[in-house]
């Protein structure tokens, strides 16, 4: 049997019934609900397709949005065999065999489509060895990612196909399909179940713009209920816990973590307790989020507010202590004080221009005088000459130079004027007036890592 059998879509096989999610799938580019910026008239990729000018190409974009069924009607409406493949399942082996077959037929006058679902599980040598295939015009490739293509897909592959970006469905698209199949008497329930409107948006609403989701809540109720009337409580009980769209190791966990950091540096606290309460139902490592939120209350806070770091400390204890679920309000509470708590980055600009000029510059000897003399000969040599004791001055203070010579006077350190460190900007001032009262006035100031105007 050919490798190129190819089915319609939403079709059944030797009679054989198919999941609703398949035999719903669009047949048509008008029927596939959403992604109206690629499959509206006019669109880049709708005039491609209906001008059977398709190259090779990558869609990216969350599960149940469309990616596989967008592929099956370009090679439909192309004209070309259209050749499903899992990254999963397939090995260099059976990239050969199919991509043999796929130059046979071309050679022949026949267009093949390899669709790639999940592309980026294939390793660098397995993406390689499609690339001659699509130079030469064998294939026309389409791969399906969730993941950000940038990252996943090696660049010699990335830079032959042009990548389109799939939105998730919203609560409008998902009713509609739910509603179609429905009332679908060839391919859909045919009515047999009655859902309010309502339950139907409340359904969509708990699909994470997700059609194949929506589909099987659909069908699940089907054959929970038989025929009547679908109940709240009906709907619920199939639900049970909702899944949400968060893959740990993917592009949404880090999507997701840095609009949790970005509102508690913007001060936006329901924001912020909003993207952590995603993260925690999402069924993230909770330490993982304790070492976040302490980066932040370093990071963004710093002087500001010195005890945003004591309170995440006490917070990544507490979740250790008490563990899921009573320690996740630690973690809510944390992200409250540090999003309510005045900002600055001060201290983290310190940190990255002394580290920035250290790197850069051969490393200055330690000026004598800080040098430690414990022997009678280093002291001979001059170690430790013309050290002054703080604690021997009134004030507790010395106007030594304890930067080697040749950076005398670098500030890395400039406290913003909220918080604690407005009161650390005035400390610093008496210090400086104190010094250059007493003999050394800090010499030019160069002001390393000084914050941008």
């Amino acid at each position: 049997m050919s490798l190129f059998a190819n089915a319609l879509p939403g079709g059944e096989e030797n009679g054989a019934p198919r999941p609703l999610a398949e035999r719903m799938r669009p047949r048509t580019l008008d029927e596939v609900a959403g992604q109206k910026h690629l499959l509206a008239e006019g669109m880049p990729l709708r005039r491609q397709i209906e001008a059977d000018r398709i190259g090779s190409l990558i869609l990216w974009g969350p599960p149940g949005v469309g990616k596989t069924t967008i592929a099956r009607l370009i090679a439909s409406y192309t004209k070309a065999d259209f050749v499903p493949f899992s990254a999963v399942l397939s090995g260099i082996k059976e990239v050969k065999a199919v991509m043999e077959e796929a130059e046979r037929n071309r050679k022949l006058g026949r267009r093949t489509v390899l669709f790639i679902d999940e592309i980026h599980r294939f390793n660098k040598a397995q993406q390689d060895a499609f690339l001659p295939y699509v130079e030469r015009g064998d294939i026309v490739l389409i791969g399906a990612t969730t993941e950000n293509p940038s990252f996943e897909v090696n660049s010699a592959l990335l830079s032959r196909s042009r990548v389109y970006r799939l939105e998730s469905l919203s609560e409008d698209d998902l009713a509609g399909l739910l509603a179609r199949a429905l009332h679908d008497s060839e391919r859909g329930l045919n009515d047999a179940i009655e859902i309010p409107g309502e339950m139907l948006r409340f359904i969509a609403g708990q699909s994470n713009g997700d059609a194949r989701a929506a589909y099987n809540i659909l069908e699940t109720l089907s054959g929970a209920t038989g025929a009547g009337v679908v109940t709240e409580d009906t709907v619920r009980g199939v639900l049970q816990q909702r899944s949400l769209y968060y893959d740990k190791q993917g592009e949404e966990h880090f999507n997701t973590v840095s609009a949790l950091h970005k509102s508690v540096r913007s001060s936006q606290v329901d924001a912020a307790v909003y993207w952590l309460t995603r993260m925690l139902e999402a069924g993230e490592d909770r330490m993982y989020l304790a070492r976040r939120l302490a980066r932040m209350s370093i990071e963004d806070i710093g002087l500001a507010d010195p005890r945003a770091m004591e309170q995440a400390i006490a917070a990544m204890q507490t979740v250790h202590f008490l563990g899921v679920p009573e320690g996740d309000q630690a973690l809510v509470q944390l992200t409250i004080y540090l999003a309510l708590a005045q900002k600055s980055d001060a201290a983290y600009r310190a940190a990255n221009a002394a580290r920035s000029l250290v790197r850069a510059s051969a490393p200055e000897p330690v000026p004598m005088q800080l040098r430690n003399a414990p022997t009678r000969r280093m002291k001979e040599w001059g170690y430790g000459a013309s050290y002054e004791h703080a604690h021997e001055n009134a004030d507790g203070l010395s106007a030594m130079e304890c930067l080697p010579e040749r950076l005398a006077g670098t500030r890395f350190y400039f406290p913003t004027g909220r918080g604690l460190e407005a009161r650390i900007a005035e400390r610093m001032r008496e210090i400086e007036e104190w010094r250059g009262a007493h003999g050394n006035d800090g010499g030019s100031i160069k002001k390393s890592g000084e914050p941008a105007e």
